[in-house]
């Protein structure tokens, strides 16, 4: 019922009678008065005048399952629809991957306040302190070959750089394959994982991790990593950007469902790429060379062109950029 009225209210944007909340949801005005007494314990500014009934002033940086449900609405037709919200929880990918297999649908959205055992690319750990972070998760359902998949990072990297710059107005950069950074610092890290047959996939499951407002970092990292409060320079709300991701990642996806590569996205993704247009080091399994890197190809590879003019596809490894994470 929070949910519900939290929407209600904010479509209104004025003062919601008692009478019409009961009205409407079908419920007592006992049941009303709880609800949003639980939502004023919970954070949000309710005001409530006699014989005008109640309305918003603020909603702070609230996350909560009723927060994120009341603002996804029909702002998607399926992205985000089916929402699952923890306070705490292992990892966000765990349980979208549990969920899948327990035949959730696709776009089912985990969102936690933290985590316990968050993990980033190559089994590297995630910090995932809580009230301070999104961390989220989303689980898809694709009737593509598992080989078209790896592309959906790219997908989700681009649709996450748009909402950001939708919501902060920062000029996000990407770093390929799916880093997001601000200022040659990281901001955002983006995890795929999926669950296959040989010819056919049971379901992919994409987690995003975005440092929101944490106020400073540990030392041995401070010089790679930024936040959107320090860049703003004031603590920005979560659920809002949860939700415009979803936005802007259903709008690619589809277009992806249509294409099975990346052809509709190369080019405003390059505009967006840090590494595009700059020297590179490539740390590949059998050597290490410098490179000049010229953008994506249709199935997201890193075009780079060697130093004795050959251009080479780069579909694994580390990609080092200049100015970026502290590399010199």
């Amino acid at each position: 019922m929070k949910t519900e009225i939290l929407k209600l209210l904010r479509e209104s944007g004025d003062y919601v009678s008692g009478q019409q909340l009961c009205e409407t949801l079908g419920v007592s005005r006992t049941a009303v008065w709880k609800a949003i007494n639980q939502l004023k314990e919970a954070g949000y500014q309710v005001e409530a005048v006699r014989n005008r009934g109640y309305r918003i002033i603020d909603s702070p940086d609230v996350m909560t399952e009723e927060e994120l449900k009341s603002l996804i609405g029909d702002e998607t037709k399926w992205a985000g629809q089916n929402v699952c919200y923890y306070g705490e929880v292992d990892s966000t990918n765990l349980r979208a991957k549990q969920f899948g297999d327990e035949g959730a649908p696709g776009g089912t959205l985990v969102v936690a306040d933290m985590q316990t055992a968050g993990r980033g690319r190559r089994g590297r750990g995630w910090d995932s302190p809580a009230g301070s972070s999104i961390y989220m998760s989303v689980l898809l359902r694709p009737k593509f070959r598992p080989d078209k998949a790896p592309m959906l990072t790219i997908v989700m990297a681009y649709s996450v750089a748009r909402a950001l710059r939708k919501c902060t107005g920062l000029d996000v950069l990407i770093k390929w394959p799916n880093d997001i950074v601000l200022n040659g610092k990281k901001i955002v890290g983006i995890l795929t994982e999926m669950s296959t047959e040989i010819d056919y996939i049971n379901h992919v499951v994409i987690g995003v991790g975005i440092n929101v407002n944490l106020a400073s970092f540990p030392e041995e990292i401070a010089e790679k990593a930024t936040s959107l409060r320090i860049e703003c320079g004031e603590v920005q709300k979560r659920a809002p950007i949860i939700v415009e991701i979803m936005k802007e990642f259903e709008q690619y996806y589809e277009r992806f469902e249509q294409t099975e590569d990346l052809s509709f996205l190369q080019q405003p993704y390059n505009e967006m790429l840090v590494n595009c247009g700059r020297e590179v080091s490539i740390l590949g399994g059998k050597e290490t060379y410098q490179a000049y890197a010229l953008g994506i190809n249709e199935t997201g590879e890193l075009l780079v062109r060697r130093e004795d003019g050959s251009i080479e596809a780069v579909y694994a490894g580390e990609v080092s950029v200049r100015g970026v994470y502290g590399y010199v």
